[in-house]
């Protein structure tokens, strides 16, 4: 059986406005993805975490959800962000976001909708969108 490969791209980001912020913890990311290895390797679901040299200027949750992209070794996904790949995120925490989004990369990629699709999705984070 093949591997997938699934990598998670993590920008750095920079919050952009004075009344509004949000949860991004780098090591609780780290954290997470090395849980996620231990349960996907036995699934032959390797996962890397790349850290970008790019910066995401973040206003919203949507915007903080742009700053993390996944990448499948299968072909046709793309590299879209985690939060083309979940939609709404019910509790607005990124560490549960990326748990879904990456199984939903790994079992169910046909749920994601196709990169050209646009799609803006309120999370109520207060950001006043």
């Amino acid at each position: 059986m093949e591997s997938t490969r699934i990598t998670i791209s993590v920008s750095r980001i920079r919050f952009i406005r004075d009344d509004w912020t949000a949860e991004f913890d780098r090591r609780a990311i780290a954290d997470c993805v090395e849980t996620m290895r231990e349960e996907y390797g036995s699934l032959g679901i390797e996962l890397e975490l790349l850290d970008e040299d790019r910066t995401v200027d973040v206003g919203s949750y949507a915007d903080l959800l742009n700053a993390i992209r996944l990448r499948s070794s299968r072909a046709g996904l793309g590299s879209p962000c985690l939060g083309h790949v979940i939609g709404a995120s019910p509790n607005r925490d990124v560490v549960e976001d990326l748990r879904r989004g990456v199984g939903r990369v790994a079992f169910a990629p046909e749920t994601i909708a196709p990169d050209g699709e646009f799609r803006r999705v309120c999370h109520n984070c207060g950001c006043g969108c």
